[in-house]
């Protein structure tokens, strides 16, 4: 088996881990809904670290980049069921039921949903799908499963209605503090003009005006210097801080290190 598995492709996976922790970058385009069958689970994003362990469900916003950290419970396995909750998905459940936002979102933008019966129920009902590799659910059976997901997460939380079906465009948010907040993490330049509500040639250009500088230019810079403030001022190993500054491997930090330095990163440990 492949982790995480596609049970329904592009819309219900399966992830599971059998004997180590793994951390990942994952950039969320949609809403997407998460079971925590068992181990634990951690969100870190610009905004909020979120744990969870066994039978808690956790919603993700969409248009967010941010770190998982996976972790199997001692002697035992890491599984959990995401549905991505895509647009089109949505916008169809919305016209079906007549649902529609009543006012713009402004709560957090990742949220633990209350444990009930229902949605326990709910989960239960698709593990075995995942444990079999979805062998027997057909596509229709996977749609109607996430519709009923929908519906269970509106009794649980009805306010999520303004989270869920506001399909208005991504405005454009406040550049600068954005990328202050996350300049940490290793995507691409066209991902970080998405997810600030802007085409790539609007993002460059605000970009160049609110920094100075072109944004592959300030983000290796933004690093560096923290790199250098983490090993020189906190007493960190390079080893320990290369990959949460985004960078690809040990000898391309020291390498950029040096060229702006002018002295390798382990010469500044002490």
């Amino acid at each position: 088996m492949i982790s995480p598995e596609e049970i329904l492709p592009g819309v219900i996976f399966y992830s599971y881990l059998s004997a180590e922790r793994k951390e990942k970058i994952c950039i969320w385009n949609h809403h997407t809904l998460i079971l925590q069958v068992s181990g634990q689970l951690t969100l870190e994003t610009s905004e909020q670290s979120i744990s969870m362990s066994g039978e808690e469900v956790l919603l993700i916003g969409r248009n967010q980049v941010g770190t998982l950290s996976k972790t199997p419970l001692p002697g035992g396995n890491y599984e959990t069921i995401v549905i991505s909750l895509q647009e089109d998905l949505l916008r169809k459940i919305a016209l079906e039921e007549k649902i529609e936002a009543e006012r713009k979102y402004v709560g957090p933008p990742n949220i633990l949903i209350p444990s009930n019966d229902f949605l326990q129920g709910y989960f239960r009902s698709i593990i075995p799908y995942a444990r079999s590799s979805g062998a027997a659910m057909t596509d229709e059976m996977g749609i109607l499963k996430v519709k009923e997901g929908v519906k269970l997460l509106l009794l649980a939380l009805p306010g999520l209605r303004n989270y869920l079906f506001d399909f208005s465009e991504p405005h454009k948010i406040d550049l600068e503090r954005f990328m202050l907040s996350n300049y940490q993490f290793n995507v691409p330049v066209e991902k970080f003009a998405q997810l600030t509500g802007r085409s790539l040639a609007g993002f460059k250009r605000d970009f160049q005006k609110t920094f100075g500088a072109p944004p592959r230019h300030w983000l290796q810079d933004k690093r560096l210097n923290a790199a250098k403030y983490l090993i020189e001022t906190k007493k960190q190993k390079p080893s320990a801080v290369y990959l949460d500054l985004g960078f690809k491997s040990l000898s391309h930090f020291s390498h950029s290190f040096k060229k702006k330095f002018g002295k390798s990163p382990i010469t500044l440990v002490g």
